[in-house]
C-alpha cells in the first residue's frame, strides 16, 4: 500500500494541478482569511454563523486523500474554527461536517447551531433559503471573524 505522503495530485499532463476553489464555494461564501492549510470563507446565510474550511490542496475530494500532517492541519484549523464561533456567537452546538455531495472539492462546515435557530435540531442542508447579509452585516461579521483569527 502507498504512503499517503506519495501521493501527490496531478492534472491529466501529470504535473501538479494548481489548487483553485470551487465556483459553487465562491458563488456561496465570502473570503475571510487563510490559515496555513485552509481558506477560509463565510458562508452568506445571515440565518447561521457559518464557516467554510476549504484545504488548499488541489484535486483533494476527501479527507483520506491527505497526507497524515495535512489531515492532523485540517483537525486543528477545525477546532480553531469551531472556537472562533463558540467564542464569538455562544452558540448551543457546534456542528462540523464534510458532504462533497454538490461540491466535489474537500471542504469542511464548521456551523454555530442555536436552538431557536429555523432548522433547530434538524439539519442546515435543505432547510429553507439562505438569507444573504447585508453589506453592513457582511462587514460586521467579517471584520469581527478577521480580528479573532489575527489575535490568536
Amino acid at each position: 500500500m502507498p504512503s499517503p505522503k506519495s501521493a501527490r495530485p496531478t492534472g491529466r499532463t501529470g504535473k501538479p494541478s494548481m489548487f483553485q476553489i470551487h465556483p459553487r464555494l465562491l458563488a456561496d461564501t465570502l473570503p475571510l482569511c487563510g490559515l496555513t492549510l485552509c481558506e477560509v470563507r463565510l458562508m452568506n446565510d445571515r440565518r447561521f454563523p457559518w464557516l467554510i474550511l476549504i484545504p488548499k490542496r488541489p484535486a483533494i475530494t476527501a479527507v483520506h486523500q491527505l497526507n497524515l500532517a495535512d489531515q492532523q492541519q485540517l483537525i486543528s484549523e477545525s477546532s480553531h474554527a469551531s472556537m472562533a464561533l463558540e467564542q464569538l456567537y455562544t452558540p448551543d452546538k457546534i456542528n462540523v461536517a464534510a458532504l462533497g455531495n454538490l461540491v466535489p472539492q474537500l471542504h469542511w462546515h464548521v456551523v454555530a447551531r442555536r436552538s431557536d435557530d429555523p432548522c433547530w435540531p434538524g439539519p442546515i442542508w435543505g432547510c429553507g433559503q439562505p438569507i444573504a447579509y447585508t453589506e453592513a452585516e457582511c462587514a460586521h461579521h467579517i471584520a469581527t471573524l478577521q480580528a479573532w483569527f489575527n489575535d490568536d
